[in-house]
């Protein structure tokens, strides 16, 4: 597939031979820029970023790296290279040709799928606008702005699809995608998550760890569509979805690398008086964004997913290395639930248990990051360790939405959690130690108290690199 890397657009979809389709994406891109410079990163438009950009879908070679105002970022849309002979891998379609076009039967569903995924590129971007402002390195803020911008090249991802393939309709909803707003009362997007306040970089990089990782799981069981744009798309997508959780998971990592640093040099759990994040306050973090994530996935029994999955639009999670019919008419699967006052697991249909899952499959994902920050404090003699919390723990979705459980798994009265609520969840003194300690740190190789560098920089740089120019 060639790369047309000199138009106003780049792709690898062969724009120029489509003038109905192109025109349509050349009169949103600047409503897209309009909506980057007032809700896109503040303060730092018009900043020099060391800045990778996609110009290839060759995994060995995909994209450049340079400096780059985050405007003039060449946001473009690229497919996966096409699989030849592809077919549909499950439901009642399996073993059919993938479809180059949208089956009419399934055009709104696939369309709401789409829309779903597409909502939540740019929300991302906006609960993140503020956080370069207290940034704790240059090389910290040029992964923000990295990750940032990368959101914004995924929204043009599924614009592409709905304006190729979805007429008026696909059209109407790309300029929604840029009137909804992370927060908004009146015009909230789509997903709670995305909703949520992203006000410190602790936050942010659990962000990245959990809510990000979630995307991994969505746009690899989209990767599986029959719809075989939408899975082009989505696997292309991956490829830059990976820096966002190595983000997270490294950000976290050094969060804690540092605090275990600070316990051994003071010989204190507390570390707040010396500048640190203790873990226990890290421990909230986790639970609270682990919970939030996990809400993303739906409810444990979902018509929809299994609708989804007999149509043949969204996929499970690796979908060929299953070792089963790829149908499920028949099949079971253990899913979590409530029985009176206790949590149990107990066999469910298959098909309506999609979504439960994909859960188990991230849950586990999830669980390796949380092993490897535990050799960190190991490392360090500390005898403490993070944890995930029960899946049916701080949830608003699905079967544990009207119930109170502890992150061990305990189903507690309301006063019960009233009672430890704070010990679990970040208190609004918690968070006012975690704001106290955000101050811009933004010379060369130097970082916050609170967090340990990397062991390594960007690209071949090294750490004290100027990764983003001052100048």
């Amino acid at each position: 597939m060639s790369v047309d890397y000199l138009g106003r657009i780049p792709n690898n979809v062969n724009l120029k031979d489509d003038r109905r389709l192109l025109r349509a994406l050349e009169e949103w891109q600047p409503k897209f820029l309009e909506w980057w410079k007032e809700m896109g990163p503040d303060g730092f438009q018009a900043k020099d970023v060391y800045l990778r950009t996609a110009v290839s879908v060759d995994a060995q070679g995909w994209a450049q790296f340079g400096w780059v105002k985050m405007p003039e970022y060449r946001w473009g849309i690229f497919l996966a290279e096409p699989e030849a002979n592809r077919v549909v891998a499950f439901g009642d379609h399996k073993g059919q040709p993938a479809w180059p076009e949208v089956p009419g039967e399934y055009r709104g569903f696939l369309r709401r799928l789409i829309v779903t995924q597409g909502d939540t590129e740019p929300a991302s971007v906006e609960q993140q606008r503020h956080l370069g402002r207290t940034c704790p390195s240059l090389y910290d803020l040029r992964n923000l702005f990295q990750v940032n911008v990368e959101e914004g090249r995924h929204l043009w991802a599924m614009v592409y699809l709905l304006d190729a393939y979805f007429g008026r309709d696909g059209r109407e909803e790309s300029e929604a995608l840029l009137q909804r707003r992370s927060g908004d009362r009146d015009k909230p997007r789509i997903l709670g998550a995305f909703n949520e306040r992203t006000p410190d970089w602790l936050s942010y990089f659990m962000f990245c760890y959990f809510t990000d990782r979630d995307g991994k799981y969505q746009l690899a069981s989209l990767a599986e569509s029959g719809f075989d744009p939408l899975s082009r798309t989505c696997r292309f997508m991956l490829t830059e979805e990976a820096h966002h959780m190595f983000v997270g998971e490294t950000g976290i990592g050094r969060v804690v690398q540092r605090t275990c640093e600070l316990m051994r040099e003071h010989k204190t759990d507390d570390v707040r008086a010396h500048g640190g994040i203790d873990l226990a306050t890290i421990q909230k973090y986790l639970d609270f964004h682990c919970s939030v994530s996990l809400d993303l996935f739906g409810s444990e029994i979902s018509t929809n997913a299994a609708n989804a999955y007999t149509m043949g639009l969204k996929g499970r999670f690796e979908e060929t290395k299953k070792d089963d019919d790829h149908q499920l008419k028949s099949a079971t699967y253990r899913v979590s639930a409530l029985d009176g006052d206790r949590l149990i697991v107990r066999d469910e249909p298959a098909l309506t248990s999609l979504n439960e899952r994909l859960r188990d499959d991230y849950v586990a994902d999830c669980q390796r990051g949380v092993d490897r920050w535990n050799k960190i404090i190991r490392d360090h003699g500390i005898a403490a360790e993070l944890r995930l919390p029960h899946r049916a723990f701080h949830r608003a979705i699905g079967a544990f939405a009207d119930i109170k459980v502890s992150p061990d798994g305990r189903v507690l009265s309301e006063a019960e959690w009233d009672a430890h609520k704070h010990d679990w969840l970040p208190t609004r003194a918690d968070e006012e130690h975690v704001a106290s300690l955000m101050k811009p740190v933004t010379e060369p190789g130097k970082f916050a108290g609170w967090i340990a560098p990397p062991p390594r920089g960007i690209n071949g740089q090294p750490v004290d690199f100027e990764y983003v120019r001052q100048m």
